[in-house]
């Protein structure tokens, strides 16, 4: 028989997907709102999995582990008082999250981890509050980019865009839109990378002398990498995937420091991709703000260009991903933050 919740507290567990950029998301808006000051299109990596446990109850103080490991609470502070300002009630909260992949190496964690929180807060606070009317997703979308701006886009799994400067992100597309398409991510590294995202974008625009150009460029492509989408076209959607992401990466070069999160099997990955784009083959690589190099590829040429990615031996391991889904959330029993605690990583 399972353990019955306390009066007064609800338990949820949400399983989400992070969100991989097509077209980049890299730096904030001025003001400190945490909006984007780029737009981006996006698609969830299905076979890559958050999964967050939220108890939502009137006492005690908010807490989050991510891997068994108490975060601090600085971090997410503006979170839950904005998930408290949302539901209208002084609740707190307790969470444990894990990945089944790196954390913090330039996979979007953050966007799947705050994604999941944000519902799990959402529903367990509901639950609480019984008769209090749900959060839309829309509304979670505009609670989860409070912690990560990439998390507004995961909340909609499938394929999503963030406008610069908005507070919720769009669904454009369910997973089924486009069945035969793969991502392939290349784990160069499964270390934790040494500059944060967000320490990355203020660094870059702070002292990238090419930081207004890329702000005033990155949606040049936008509507053409959309009607792409649309059509499936993989060609067109690689083609703007690989000039977003050099860009990107041009305007953190001339950072001061430097910011480089390239590795030599980064490089060398993006090397082969050159190499079988002259052969024939249709794959188009990404990069974020990590060493890890993901590849848009169709289903039937992702078992080769998996083999010939472990031939470079540049990278420890290769995951193929389908598009994923929205968010997963089911009620838990009590003491469910407890035993996901004790999981860990």
């Amino acid at each position: 028989m399972s353990e019955r919740p306390l009066p007064g507290r609800a338990a949820f567990v949400c399983t989400a997907s992070p969100s991989l950029a097509l077209l980049k998301y890299w730096g904030k808006t001025a003001g400190g709102r945490n909006l984007p000051a780029t737009p981006s299109l996006a698609l969830s990596l299905g076979n890559l999995r958050t999964t967050t446990t939220v108890e939502a109850s009137f006492d005690g103080a908010d807490e989050v582990r991510v891997g068994g490991e108490r975060q601090p609470e600085a971090r997410y502070s503006d979170f839950f008082d904005a998930v408290r300002r949302a539901l209208r009630a002084e609740l707190r909260f307790k969470a444990a999250s894990r990945n089944d992949f790196p954390t913090a190496s330039g996979l979007a964690s953050s966007s799947s981890g705050f994604a999941a929180l944000a519902f799990a807060c959402a529903r367990a606070g509901e639950a609480v509050l019984e008769g209090k009317k749900g959060l839309s997703p829309a509304e979670i979308s505009s609670l989860a980019r409070i912690g990560s701006v990439s998390a507004a886009r995961a909340v909609f799994g499938g394929f999503s865009l963030l406008p610069a400067g908005a507070t919720e992100a769009k669904p454009l597309y369910g997973e089924e839109h486009w069945p035969d398409l793969r991502v392939l991510v290349a784990l160069v590294s499964l270390e934790e990378k040494a500059v944060s995202s967000r320490e990355g974008m203020e660094r870059s625009r702070s002292t990238s002398v090419f930081y207004p150009s890329w702000v005033e460029n990155a949606g040049a492509e936008l509507e053409k990498a959309v009607e792409a989408v649309a059509r499936r076209d993989l060609e067109a959607v690689g083609a703007a995937m690989r000039r977003s992401y050099l860009r990107m990466f041009g305007t953190m070069l001339a950072c001061d420091p430097p910011l480089i999160y390239w590795l030599p099997g980064s490089l060398a990955l993006i090397r082969e991709c050159e190499a079988m784009r002259r052969e024939g083959i249709g794959v188009w690589e990404t990069m974020d703000a990590g060493p890890q190099v993901k590849m848009l590829c169709l289903a039937a040429d992702a078992p080769r260009i998996a083999d010939r990615v472990r031939s470079t031996k540049a990278a420890a391991s290769v995951i193929e991903s389908r598009i994923g889904g929205a968010p997963e959330i089911r009620a838990a029993s009590g003491g469910a933050v407890e035993r996901a605690w004790s999981l860990g990583r």
